[in-house]
């Protein structure tokens, strides 16, 4: 099978961004996101707005893949969507658009799990990116999820850590509406902590048993740090924006490194892999890297565009399970709470 010219068209719609993405034998040939900007104004994502806008974008992101490509929709092999998790009412756009062409063409129809593919994403045939060995460690980390996954083959992974509350892109956003910066504020702390001392203002790493994480504690350490130093003096804040971002993503970047140590430890597993729109983060990327030379590790960073929510990593995904013919049937549900 794996001989054939096989064409699959990725689908991506579980939150705020619509995606496409055609593959062709491991290799992405286009790869088109349309993302929402409506959401600054209000802080997050609102759900209704996000699924109308991905009505809206979908059949001009598809079409624009598919051109991008150089192929007509007649030569796709399947079709791959994200299942779930995520937004149920943008998940029921994209899993309905991609049902229905996968009908009408009469191909395959490919569910997909959004977290593993930010794990495979991996996968993709990228020059100058090594592809991670099995057994490995994959750490996902995004504006909704915070997970530590052992994974030993392409569908073989079992969670052994996750967040029991915040996510590490819902600390990065709350500590950035603390400080009045706009959302997403991931790349705002990211972009002013390398101007910034990172342990002028120190912060408590929440204790939690094993391989969990727990990020509430520390937005509100910061909420009460911020209010207690603007009482004493008002312009607080913006005298010393570049040092407290620092020291918010010191702190951050120490609680996730902290646990891949232990789940390295604990599994006897050296092979560490980032995936999700945090692991853009050069922080965090800086101190994977650093980890090859402290902990002896061989880490995996993927290619920007295929950190945060795109459709590539969906692609990929339907491509490695159409070469085992692992199929979706027309009944298939979208899944807002899909586990790994």
């Amino acid at each position: 099978m794996s001989s054939q010219n096989i064409y699959i068209l990725g689908i991506e719609s579980s939150c705020d961004d619509t995606a496409a993405s055609v593959i062709h034998n491991g290799k992405i040939l286009s790869n088109v996101i349309a993302s929402q900007k409506i959401h600054e104004e209000f802080g997050g994502v609102v759900p209704e707005l996000a699924s109308r806008a991905h009505q809206q974008n979908i059949v001009p992101v598809v079409h624009q893949a598919l051109k991008k490509a150089g192929i007509t929709k007649d030569q796709l092999h399947a079709i791959a969507f994200t299942r779930g998790p995520g937004l149920m009412g943008s998940l029921l756009v994209g899993t309905s658009f991609a049902k229905s062409l996968a009908y009408g063409l009469n191909i395959p129809l490919i569910d997909v799990n959004h977290m593993q593919a930010h794990i495979l994403a991996h996968f993709i045939d990228e020059e100058g990116f090594e592809k991670p060995s099995f057994p490995f460690i994959a750490m996902t980390i995004s504006g909704g999820h915070t997970q530590i996954v052992e994974v030993k083959s392409y569908f073989d992974m079992t969670v052994i850590g996750e967040t029991i509350d915040d996510a590490v892109g819902e600390a990065y956003d709350k500590s950035g509406k603390i400080l009045g910066l706009g959302y997403p504020a991931g790349p705002e702390i990211d972009k002013r902590a390398q101007q910034g001392n990172p342990k002028a203002f120190p912060f408590t790493k929440p204790k939690v048993d094993g391989l969990n994480f727990s990020f509430s504690g520390l937005k509100t350490a910061i909420l009460y740090f911020v209010q207690r130093e603007v009482k004493a003096n008002p312009n607080f804040v913006e005298e010393n924006l570049n040092d407290i971002c620092a020291s918010i993503q010191y702190t951050i970047i120490g609680i996730l490194i902290d646990k891949l140590k232990r789940a390295s430890k604990q599994t006897g597993i050296k092979h560490i892999a980032i995936g999700g729109g945090v692991s853009a983060n050069s922080g965090i990327r800086q101190a994977l890297k650093d980890g090859e030379q402290k902990f002896g590790w061989t880490t995996y960073v993927p290619k920007f565009e295929f950190t945060t929510d795109n459709a590539a990593m969906i692609a990929i995904v339907g491509y490695l399970k159409y070469l085992e013919g692992n199929f979706a049937e027309q009944s298939v549900t979208a899944s807002a709470r899909l586990k790994i």
